[in-house]
């Protein structure tokens, strides 16, 4: 009769709390019991291990083999247990040293044949493991995505061989060299539009403030175009920007590509999606879209076309720039720091207003359609802006536009200046710290306290204005919002 503790890791949204893997090999009839909370494809890795077991050369268990997952009152998922399982085994029948085990983290599924393979959240877990003072050994093939947290070793190995052969000090494995630098930015350049020059200042307005963004004109124009263009005007991703960004996507299984490291994410996802989809779920709860796009861009084209219900899930996480999910056992928590760019068409047709196309919509099937998006979500989008048709020689005529290069140059100083001024982008200023920090000129609190009574703005949108207000002094190297400014960010709210 002996027993071995192997250590591992569950996931619990962002957080990867230690499992102790206790494998108790006694008496009686040759069987194994998986307890501890273990969901369907745990209980499935006691078949997975044998037949590894089995292929490596190893001998089965002579007994009761009772495998507790602690600590119990949290849910087990997926298969990286396989490994932590199959070592324990194979410590606690003394076919595998049991010398190093204090000291390593595992986590891997099993292949029949004994080799590892992929698992989510390796980056997660290997925070966890690193902050706890283990190397962790994870499968080869996420051993670079487990590298990116700083400082910690990580063991990669092929298959179960590889593993005993490092506990039992005939061959060890190798930890990996982090990743040396970020990867650079690959976006088309803003450049490439043509004309639309209110839209391009408007993207360089929202890039610089970290504002959301919506762009309402006929089929054509270039808003998704535009939207396309935004991540390679932001600035560039700080390390530890990066570093959750990959977290979050390391959580959804496939998302994330070590070579992609530091560069924003993009996500555009089609308006058939669901609310589960957008925000996440599951069980266990899952990254959604909103949190796949943290410290990146969330674009929704053809906003009227998802669903209102969809949409409306948007609306908190816009406020707090996170997302709990809640379920009836169990919470997850993930951050949802993007940067919402929408758009839309005037109109069903989508030619109302455009100047050579004849727009066939009445003014009810107009309202209609537009109203498909509630009101306080428009509410929270702090620019909305006209993408006019433009005729062929306009086009023709229309010069090449600014390089995405020049105007991230002057997006990263008016970032600066926010940071340095009140750590935070001005889109994420809320109350006495937004009316502190806007420093406005007389003329321009008039304007604004007018045009809130005149197009009876809502107190938020009034706030939104004031924040874009701040952002386009801030690209004007002013200390104080004037008239000018404020005359600009109302143009942003027709």
């Amino acid at each position: 009769m002996s027993l071995a503790v192997v250590y591992s890791r569950g996931l619990d949204g962002l957080d990867a709390p230690l499992v102790r893997v206790e494998v108790h090999v006694g008496g009686g009839l040759p069987e194994t019991h998986i307890v501890g909370l273990p969901e369907k494809e745990v209980k499935e890795a006691r078949d997975r291990v044998r037949a590894a077991l089995d292929t490596a050369g190893f001998d089965r268990p002579q007994g009761r083999v009772t495998i507790n997952l602690a600590p119990a009152d949290l849910p087990k998922e997926s298969g990286r247990f396989d490994l932590p399982i199959a070592v324990g085994i194979l410590a606690a029948t003394g076919q595998a040293s049991s010398k190093l085990l204090e000291r390593l983290e595992f986590a891997g599924e099993l292949g029949l044949s004994g080799e590892l393979r992929s698992i989510r959240g390796a980056l997660a877990m290997t925070f966890r493991a690193h902050r706890d003072g283990r190397a962790f050994v994870v499968p080869q093939s996420v051993a670079a995505e487990a590298a990116l947290a700083r400082g910690a070793t990580v063991l990669p190995a092929r298959n179960l061989l590889d593993v005993c052969e490092h506990l039992a000090g005939r061959q060890l494995l190798v930890p990996i060299a982090p990743v040396a630098a970020f990867a650079g930015n690959e976006y088309p350049d803003l450049a490439d539009v043509r004309g639309q020059a209110s839209a391009r200042r408007a993207l360089e307005v929202a890039a610089a403030g970290g504002h959301s963004l919506l762009f309402t004109g006929p089929p054509g124009t270039g808003k998704t175009m535009l939207a396309h263009r935004l991540p390679g005007i932001l600035p560039p991703m700080t390390e530890e920007e990066a570093l959750e960004a990959a977290a979050v996507q390391s959580l959804a299984g496939g998302a994330f590509r070590p070579e992609r490291f530091g560069i924003r994410p993009f996500r555009g996802p089609h308006h058939t999606a669901s609310a589960i989809a957008l925000v996440g779920g599951g069980s266990p709860p899952r990254p959604g879209e909103i949190s796949l796009a943290h410290h990146g861009v969330l674009f929704l084209d053809e906003l009227p076309e998802f669903s209102r219900h969809v949409l409306e899930v948007l609306r908190e996480p816009l406020e707090s720039g996170r997302v709990t999910i809640s379920r009836a056992s169990r919470q997850a928590d993930f951050p949802a720091a993007f940067q919402l760019i929408a758009a839309m068409n005037p109109c069903p047709c989508g030619y109302r207003g455009h100047p050579t196309r004849l727009c066939k919509c009445g003014p009810d099937k107009v309202a209609h359609y537009a109203s498909r998006i509630s009101g306080p979500l428009l509410d929270r989008i702090d620019l909305h802006v006209q993408v006019p048709a433009l005729k062929a020689e306009e086009l023709d005529e229309s010069p090449r536009g600014e390089p995405s290069a020049r105007v991230r140059d002057r997006v990263v100083r008016a970032r600066e200046r926010q940071v340095a001024r009140q750590n935070v982008p001005n889109a994420r200023l809320t109350g006495n710290a937004l009316q502190d920090q806007s420093r406005m000129e007389p003329a321009a609190r008039g304007m604004l306290r007018d045009a809130t009574a005149r197009k009876g703005l809502s107190a938020r949108a009034n706030q939104r204005v004031l924040r874009v207000a701040r952002t386009i002094a801030d690209l004007d190297d002013a200390l104080a919002v004037a008239r000018a400014h404020v005359a600009e960010a109302l143009l942003f709210r027709d």
